[in-house]
């Protein structure tokens, strides 16, 4: 069992940057594929990146490409996201997630565990 807590939203202007970061307890951390989903108001949640399970892999949304770049430090036990060039649409809860093994997966139905998100603001 991996319980996940995520933090770090918080509200900012269009183009600022923001960090989240997400901590793993229970479990191998370092057998976990992680990802970040977002779900923005009014619509479902969708895929963001996931990260390998040593950390030299990484797959983004087009939506972020360039913009955002995930990261883990397994000895923390933890995962982050650091997001620059913000704009109004990256306004979301952004949930952490826990695969077992694997890499890549961009699905909801892929990820056993979830934390339970943090909201992101960005205002124009």
């Amino acid at each position: 069992q991996v319980q996940l807590v995520e933090s770090g939203g918080g509200f900012v202007q269009t183009g600022d940057s923001l960090t989240l970061s997400c901590a793993a307890s229970g479990g191998t951390f370092s057998s976990y594929s992680m990802g970040w989903f977002r779900q923005a108001p009014g619509k479902k949640r969708e895929f963001v990146t996931t990260i390998s399970r040593n950390g030299d892999t990484t797959n983004y949304a087009d939506s972020v490409k360039g913009r955002f770049t995930c990261s883990r430090d397994n000895a923390k036990k933890s995962m982050y996201l650091r997001m620059s060039s913000l704009k109004p649409e990256d306004t979301a809860v952004y949930y952490c997630a826990a695969a077992p093994g694997g890499y890549g997966f961009r699905k909801e139905y892929e990820y056993t565990y979830w934390g339970q998100g943090t909201r992101v603001t960005v205002s124009l």
